[in-house]
């Protein structure tokens, strides 16, 4: 349990930086990419992508693989996939709640109208 809880821990801090999620989004329309290509639409210096890609890496969201002086990088959806139903398992707790929190609210409205009719 502590592995898994420590790898979703890397996935959020990745994906808390917008570089990082731009990179994810362009492997997301693109099976693979070599790092030089990847890093073209972004303002930063090779060594700075390198270092997102480090992060992406220990997250597991990212794969990469050198064929002589090319690396490539590839998406790993199976991390995604984990963060994913972590994010649903608290939705459907967090869905529950409201929805009773709604219908509690709405009863006390109903309830704070017929007081105001008498």
């Amino acid at each position: 349990m502590g592995n898994r809880q420590g790898n979703l821990d890397r996935i959020f801090a990745a994906l808390a930086d917008p570089t990082r999620r731009a990179m994810l989004d362009r492997l997301a329309q693109q099976p693979s990419a070599t790092v030089s290509r990847l890093a073209e639409p972004f303002a930063i210096q090779l060594p700075a992508v390198v270092k997102h890609l480090d992060v992406l890496g220990k997250a597991k969201l990212i794969t990469r693989a050198k064929a002589g002086r090319v690396v490539t990088v590839r998406l790993r959806p199976e991390s995604m996939r984990e963060a994913m139903a972590w994010l649903y398992r608290r939705e459907r707790f967090w869905s529950g709640r409201l929805d009773k929190l709604s219908a509690y609210a709405e009863g006390r409205e109903l309830q704070a109208g017929s007081k105001k009719k008498s």
